[in-house]
């Protein structure tokens, strides 16, 4: 391994809405830290050593992935950013474009954000072996053996050189594949040299080739964000690495060798509420439990408290997530159609689909406390150093008090210092912003009055963090 420089390239672009109401549009599955202290998103980028990792990801979660990279001392080369996901074939073209930047040809550690691996030390033998292959030129994907027939996961044939892939077979078809022993599950990461993806992307998926590259070099950089031109990509159609290229390398002539890898390194995609539970540390009666949770003779039972204390008695099989927003009660058989519901929460325009109470801003974040007719009262917590946009308001007036902390208030021409328990008034239409210019979190209460309190009514001047 250390002889072959290996360029991780991370890929963050899901949604991971099967994991709602924990993960949301605004803060999904990669960026949630389920195991341990480290997130889905910060564990893949320990994963290996060597160069910064390329990342890719929606632009909408730019700021607090590049945060999650940087508590660990894991700042991307490039953080790659998508106006809209187009599923992981657009994703890794761009990357491999940018991988190949200066004349390089990397051979790429292709991982994404959102899954689990329990045995580090399996992992990284793995990659040794497929590190081997892709130098040469092969297209490397990793199989893992599987310990149950599971219908969610597609299926590689071979040993070695792959024969076929098998996109999620009937329960039949996967109790025939287990018991043969001739199939491994398609964990979803790849090893491969970068000309090698441009290459055969270029011959099975030439459309998507060529709006990538539009994309990626009509980009515009802004430090370590790449921002994809926009018309390009979104004229790019959404198609996976496996239905895109690698389904269709097998048996290819005159193509790059398909080679599986095995896997052997406690892999899960964590795909659903019923995998995190396979995935979880479980006690003698098979509950697995985070947060302030309370059980009494329950069997097989899943909860998620977040905030507040959850009691759980008599229960089997069951799944509870509490969140300060939302309450999910499944039996775990049934979070499959938890994906209705989530739709259903969409078509209504619920905000709970998108995103949770605490929302993230590149200058901290803020929380809804309560609303009611006419008003809506929020805490924010601004980092030292942090500043809100320069804006005004039509139709809402703010008031705010600091708990604590020292705030540099912009009001109209004035410039106000604030300490904890003063308060300001913003009046409608008044230009204004909030800024911590202190070395502590800068606390706020904001209480909002208005005839509409939608985080739209946003008209920016100026912004530090480039949005618009």
């Amino acid at each position: 391994m250390a002889a072959i420089e290996i360029q991780p390239v991370i890929l963050s672009g899901g949604s991971g809405t099967r994991l709602w109401p924990l993960s949301r549009e605004a803060y999904p599955k990669p960026l949630l830290r389920l195991f341990g202290e480290h997130s889905l998103l910060q564990q893949t980028a320990l994963r290996v050593d060597g160069p910064a990792p390329i990342v890719v990801c929606n632009e909408e979660h730019r700021f607090i992935s590049a945060e999650q990279l940087r508590e660990v001392g894991r700042a991307p080369r490039t953080l790659i950013l998508e106006p809209d996901g187009r599923n992981t074939a657009p994703a890794l073209a761009v990357a491999a474009l940018e991988a190949e930047r200066g004349g390089a040809d990397p051979v790429m550690l292709v991982m994404p954000a959102d899954h689990l691996i329990r045995r580090p030390a399996g992992f990284l033998k793995a990659v040794r072996a497929a590190a081997a292959h892709a130098a040469k030129g092969d297209f490397v994907v990793f199989g893992v053996k599987p310990d149950r027939p599971e219908t969610g996961y597609g299926y590689i044939r071979g040993k070695g050189v792959v024969e076929a892939f098998v996109e999620k077979p009937t329960s039949a078809r996967a109790k025939k594949f287990v018991a043969s022993g001739k199939y491994t599950w398609n964990s979803g990461m790849f090893m491969l040299r970068a000309s090698c993806w441009r290459n055969v992307l270029a011959r099975f998926a030439p459309d998507i080739a060529g709006a990538c590259e539009r994309a990626w070099s009509r980009a515009q950089r802004d430090g370590d964000f790449l921002r994809l031109e926009r018309e390009s990509f979104l004229a790019c159609r959404s198609d996976s690495i496996d239905k895109a290229v690698a389904e269709r390398l097998a048996g290819a002539s005159g193509a790059p060798r398909l080679v599986v890898v095995p896997l052997d390194a406690g892999w899960s995609d964590i795909g659903s509420w019923d995998a995190l539970w396979e995935a979880s540390a479980r006690d003698a009666q098979g509950n697995v439990a985070q947060g302030d949770v309370l059980l009494e003779d329950a069997k097989g039972t899943l909860v998620f408290a977040d905030g507040r204390l959850v009691a759980a008695v008599g229960t089997s099989d069951l799944l509870i997530v509490d969140t300060p927003d939302a309450l999910l009660v499944a039996p775990k058989a049934r979070a499959p159609q938890l994906k209705e519901i989530v739709a259903k929460m969409k078509a209504a325009h619920r905000p709970e689909a998108e995103a949770h109470r605490k929302v993230y801003r590149p200058w901290g974040h803020f929380d809804l406390l309560h609303a009611g007719p006419g008003f809506l009262v929020k805490s924010l917590v601004v980092k030292p150093g942090g500043a809100l946009s320069l804006q005004r308001h039509r139709r809402r007036a703010e008031h705010w008090v600091v708990v604590r902390g020292l705030a540099k208030v912009t009001r109209g021409d004035e410039q106000l210092e604030l300490r904890a328990n003063q308060s300001t008034y913003i009046p409608l239409g008044v230009m204004h912003r909030l800024e911590n210019p202190g070395s502590e979190q800068l606390e706020i209460v904001e209480v909002q009055s208005g005839d509409y309190l939608g985080e739209d009514d946003i008209e920016r001047f100026g912004d530090r963090y480039g949005r618009s």
